[in-house]
């Protein structure tokens, strides 16, 4: 692994970057971003060979070598972006409010009206994270199942962890409640989320994260990218266990990269076999990815994307990832560890 104080330094400097650009005019600051991510596009050789050859692997024929290229470039972008959103959550929000625009908050609305409060499945996709910041901020109570990265990725020194402990704060600041860490043998969790469901907020998860060695045997296959992945399904069994509305919500970045726009479904059905309904959940999740494939944080998780079953076990590994201390490996499991994995 790199040294950890220089790698301390350029995660401090990129933050301190990153927070200046937030008080800028949306329109410069943005630009400026996707200028670094350009020139990160071009230095970071690995990097950029990783994601386009993970494109070709997982979407075979539909992307070709030059648009892989392109989506690739757009990763970097977002990634750039995702840490100026993050940044512009001060003052309750407002300044990157104002460039989200929240579709289908109808779908919402109604989910609560019932009183059972309402389950937002998402992905590691988009500004996800701070888009759930925005949505909180406009009147919806949130909160999130999901690990901190910082708190149990191995080798980590105490100042990195308390140095991702102040980045994260105004994610954290705009949650109804702390983070719901999901860990084998924690059966607390499902009854955190169910006590947040009967207070009637929005419980938020990510359903593509890859599942940990103890987890693999609840692990169902679904149809996904053209794969069969294996994912936990959770999120179908919680909605079928308290009552509560299976919502999907997405966030896409607008062309001009400042403007966004949070797009929440109606209601999945959720009845039936839970496979069955997983493969719904998976079905949209996956056409968004295919929709726009450079919001995915994980065509850069080699081993992740080994995990899930959509590319071949990678003999040689990745001896610069960070692991978690659970079971040596990086994986991802809930919607607020990608912010400063794309960075």
């Amino acid at each position: 692994m790199g040294d950890p104080a220089s790698g301390l330094l350029r995660n401090v400097e990129r933050a301190a970057f990153s927070a200046a650009l937030a008080r800028l005019p949306a329109a410069l600051g943005y630009r400026i971003a996707c200028w670094r991510a350009d020139s990160l596009f071009l230095r970071q050789d690995s990097k950029r060979t990783e994601i386009a050859r993970n494109l070709q692997l997982v979407l075979g024929n539909e992307l070709s070598p030059a648009a892989a290229q392109q989506v690739t470039r757009d990763w970097f972008r977002l990634a750039s972006c995702e840490a100026v959103d993050v940044k512009r959550l001060r003052h309750k929000t407002r300044p990157l409010r104002r460039l989200v625009e929240i579709r289908g908050r109808e779908h919402l609305e109604a989910a609560l009206a019932a009183g059972k409060g309402a389950i937002l499945c998402t992905g590691h996709f988009g500004s996800h994270s701070s888009g759930f910041s925005v949505l909180h901020a406009s009147g919806f109570p949130v909160t999130t199942i999901g690990r901190w990265h910082y708190k149990y990725t191995a080798g980590l020194s105490s100042a990195e962890r308390r140095f991702w402990d102040l980045y994260l704060r105004p994610v954290r600041r705009h949650r109804q409640r702390p983070n719901i860490e999901p860990w084998p043998g924690r059966p607390q969790v499902a009854v955190l989320a169910a006590a947040a469901l009967r207070a009637n907020e929005v419980v938020t998860i990510a359903i593509d994260a890859p599942p940990l060695d103890s987890d693999r045997a609840r692990a169902v296959q679904v149809p996904f990218l053209g794969h069969r992945a294996g994912l936990l399904p959770g999120a179908v069994t919680l909605a079928q266990v308290t009552g509560a509305p299976l919502l999907m919500g997405f966030v896409y970045r607008a062309a001009d990269y400042r403007h966004q726009v949070l797009e929440i479904s109606a209601p999945v059905p959720a009845q039936g076999e839970t496979a069955t309904a997983f493969e719904r959940c998976a079905a949209e999740m996956s056409a968004a990815i295919s929709r726009s494939p450079a919001h995915w944080e994980f065509w850069a998780n080699t081993d992740d994307l080994a995990v899930l079953g959509l590319i071949p076990p990678q003999r040689d590994g990745s001896p610069d990832a960070p692991a978690l201390q659970s079971d040596g490996r990086s994986l991802h499991n809930g919607s607020t560890d990608s912010i400063s994995a794309r960075g």
